[in-house]
């Protein structure tokens, strides 16, 4: 088994949750029940537990969601997907069909538009997507560049952090396990009806970037990240929040730029060392101090989500197993 390197004094108890989440139909896989971590006072776990009900009310304002509307518009989702004969897909799994109809706001053409575009991205990038599990992605994860706050921000948001600059070890990840690294977090959140909701933000923290690391950006890379972000992920990526950036950063950003459309670009949010900044969009309150936030947060290590991602692998095995057939 992998070996697993934790900070010090921090007391962690590996447990198998309760069986609130057994069969619940939100993951395609048939695992039934889900690991989780203590951490002090927080757990690091997948939330599949039905939405708060002030999520609940956000889903309502937001995505017009009503159980009439969820019920009309899955059923006339399932209908269109029926047509995409070339697509093979979970179609009768109604969890699966909300996951995508919600970032669209419970439009069925474009609930069905997304998740073409969701399996024809991973055509396009079957050199990345091909067996993509945790298995077989422990480099990023035990490098430590990339984790996932335990707790959520002031909107019950997740929160993903990607730290590349001193902390990036370049020769030894590279940009695509990085990419890879957050799409496997990023397949888990789908799976929360409470970050379908909500959405989630992004911090890059750039502390210490290199001239060398800059090196490793490319146009296509960008284009890859941004087609990602834009059209592909099934997720509402709320903001994304660049901290600590040194000038140079602004070598890698004009690479994105040409590629940035308005609504994206006007969720990219460059704060440099200004923390009142950030606290506009962020409150201290979810943030660690690190970040001049009052949080009394461990720092949580890239290999502590790990272990629980290494538990489901079988539902990335399941994610896996759809899309587009070969012809």
């Amino acid at each position: 088994s992998t070996q697993i390197t934790y900070a010090n004094c921090i007391l962690i108890n590996i447990f198998i949750c309760s069986p609130l989440f057994s069969g619940v139909p939100t993951m395609l896989s048939d695992i039934e029940t889900l690991p989780s971590i203590k951490l002090g006072d927080f757990t690091l776990e997948f939330e599949l537990g039905e939405a708060t009900a002030p999520t609940k009310e956000v889903a309502a304002r937001e995505l017009r969601e009503t159980p009439e509307r969820q019920k009309e518009a899955t059923q006339e989702l399932k209908r269109l997907l029926e047509a995409e004969t070339d697509l093979y897909c979970p179609k009768d799994n109604e969890e699966w069909l909300i996951r995508f109809l919600r970032p669209c706001k419970y439009y069925p053409e474009s609930a069905r538009d997304l998740i073409k575009r969701y399996y024809s991205f991973k055509v396009k990038h079957s050199d990345v997507y091909k067996d993509l599990k945790p298995t077989r992605e422990a480099n990023i994860f035990q490098n430590n560049i990339l984790t996932v706050f335990p707790n959520r921000d002031q909107c019950g948001r997740r929160i993903l952090l990607l730290e590349l600059g001193k902390r990036w070890k370049h020769k030894q990840v590279t940009l695509d396990e990085v990419f890879k690294g957050a799409v496997i977090f990023l397949e888990a959140a789908m799976l929360e009806p409470e970050t379908q909701i909500n959405g989630a933000v992004v911090i890059f923290d750039m502390d210490g970037l290199s001239l060398q690391q800059t090196w490793q950006f490319t146009p296509p890379f960008a284009k890859r990240i941004v087609d990602w972000l834009q059209d592909s992920v099934p997720l509402r990526i709320k903001a994304i929040h660049i901290v600590n950036q040194p000038k140079i950063f602004n070598v890698v950003f004009a690479l994105f730029k040409p590629f940035l459309r308005e609504k994206l670009r006007g969720r990219i949010i460059f704060h440099g060392t200004d923390r009142e900044s950030l606290h506009k969009y962020m409150s201290p309150k979810c943030l660690p101090s690190c970040y001049g936030g009052i949080l009394e947060l461990p720092r949580i290590d890239g290999n502590q989500w790990y272990e629980l991602l290494l538990m489901c692998d079988a539902e990335y095995e399941a994610i896996n197993s759809y899309g587009y057939k070969k012809k």
